[in-house]
């Protein structure tokens, strides 16, 4: 069964509250998505715990109903 965007943006955001969020839907087949997640949590954090963060707010759907996420993650400039 394949996640929406939307879906994937609110687990983010639950797990993530002050995160800015932008999914992109890479074939429109609603199974193959990219990630931009900017979140102030991510400062001092290398890019491997940034992104398990991220798949941790993901709740286990990582590999399941998420078939694949390309991910980039940041912290605030500035």
């Amino acid at each position: 069964m394949a996640m929406d965007a939307a879906m994937i943006e609110r687990l983010i955001k639950e797990g993530l509250p002050d995160a800015q969020v932008t999914i992109e839907d890479l074939r429109g087949d609603g199974d193959h998505y990219a990630a931009h997640v900017v979140s102030a949590a991510f400062k001092g954090k290398s890019r491997v715990q940034q992104h398990q963060m991220v798949y941790q707010a993901l709740r286990g759907r990582m590999g399941n109903e998420l078939h694949a996420l390309a991910l980039q993650t940041s912290a605030p400039e500035g």
